[in-house]
């Protein structure tokens, strides 16, 4: 079993770990890059006790200071090969609600510890899967990462501009709004559904699926006929004069998302442009000579400048800020949406999120 030291104290009643939505919970991680470990962060926030099974890892990457998403959760570094701590892992499983693995199919099975022997030991066991192609299918055992699911379903060569061509949106919508953010909903579904039938089931997440459930109002709007075709030609991609990305004088940028003709109107009267431009800016045959019009505009000043032409304007206009800037970027500052913990003093990391009214979430 896990070493004493290892193991999280059971909340007390009426504490405020106790009051967390998963307080009780408990989560077996076989740790992976990627989607896992963000996944069950998630669940730790929530006040779910998270145990993380580490293979041994050397470099930068290993320093525990700089694995965020470890906040609140114990680990057992166990080699796996070795069935003495296969058995060890099982051990924990067999009291455990969740199980998370991220490894390629059939990974966890040749190591004994695939759904069929772990649902034999806890038959209440969550078990999920997060993989890049889900766990069937003429994919599944191909190697690949967040750029590679975006290809695959459209979503990359939709983002950015007529001349860019495809921009990788870093790894934020593969790896963790279509693996980690979807394996937690899924877990906490399954959660509650084992209320009602007293048993576990297997969560096969696909990055691919989740990144195409994502896109499910893009896919809307190209059904209806909204949606031209080719990058920077569409509304939400940059291609209409009020939504997307302009550099201004000193080589930084204004991110423009003035969609509503209240906001339209409000920015073009901002850039000393002619009023009916806000009108003319809705039909998509303007949208190229218009556009041209505002990146010029915005060109002749400085971002600091428009800082304060668009102070208190409600005209969807926000500075493009560095990482550096977001954390010091008073409004965020003001809901606490960082925080600092000993040792890392300089080094904010983003607070848990979201935030349920009476209910607290974990601390790093």
């Amino acid at each position: 079993m896990i070493p004493s030291s290892h193991t999280l104290p059971p909340p007390a009643p009426g504490t405020a770990q106790a009051l967390r939505p998963l307080a009780g919970m408990k989560v077996v991680e076989f740790h992976a890059k990627g989607p896992v470990p963000l996944c069950t962060m998630f669940l730790a926030d929530m006040g779910a006790e998270v145990v993380q099974v580490m293979r041994d890892e050397k470099g930068p990457r290993a320093d525990p200071r700089w694995r965020y998403t470890d906040r609140a959760k114990s680990s057992l570094r166990l080699d796996l090969k070795d069935r003495s701590n296969a058995d060890k892992a099982l051990a924990l499983i067999a009291s455990a609600d969740v199980l998370v693995e991220g490894f390629r199919p059939g990974a966890m099975e040749r190591l004994g510890l695939g759904p069929a022997e772990c649902a034999a030991l806890n038959a209440r066991v969550i078990y999920c899967r997060i993989t890049g192609w889900g766990q069937t299918g003429p994919r599944s055992q191909l190697a690949g990462h967040d750029i590679n699911y975006l290809a695959a379903t459209g979503a990359l060569d939709a983002i950015g501009t007529a001349d860019s061509g495809p921009v990788p949106p870093l790894n934020l919508l593969a790896d963790f709004a279509g693996g980690s953010l979807q394996a937690a909903y899924g877990i906490c579904a399954a959660l509650l559904e084992r209320e009602r039938s007293g048993q576990g089931c297997v969560i096969d997440v696909s990055m691919a699926e989740g990144v195409l459930s994502l896109m499910t109002s893009i896919f809307a709007i190209r059904a209806r006929g909204d949606w031209g075709g080719g990058r920077g030609r569409n509304f939400l991609d940059g291609g209409a004069p009020w939504y997307g990305v302009y550099e201004t004088r000193d080589g930084r940028h204004l991110a423009v998302g003035a969609m509503e003709p209240q906001f339209r109107r409000a920015f073009f009267l901002a850039l000393g442009l002619p009023a009916e431009r806000a009108q003319d800016s809705e039909a998509p045959q303007n949208w190229q000579a218009i556009r041209q019009e505002v990146a010029t505009a915005i060109g002749q000043r400085t971002q600091a400048d428009w800082i304060r032409a668009f102070e208190g304007l409600d005209a969807c206009v926000t500075p493009v800020a560095h990482l550096d800037e977001a954390l010091h970027d008073p409004a965020l500052r003001a809901r606490g949406a960082f925080v600092e913990e000993a040792g890392h003093e300089g080094r904010p990391r983003p607070a848990p999120a979201p935030r349920l009214s009476r209910i607290p979430t974990s601390k790093p």
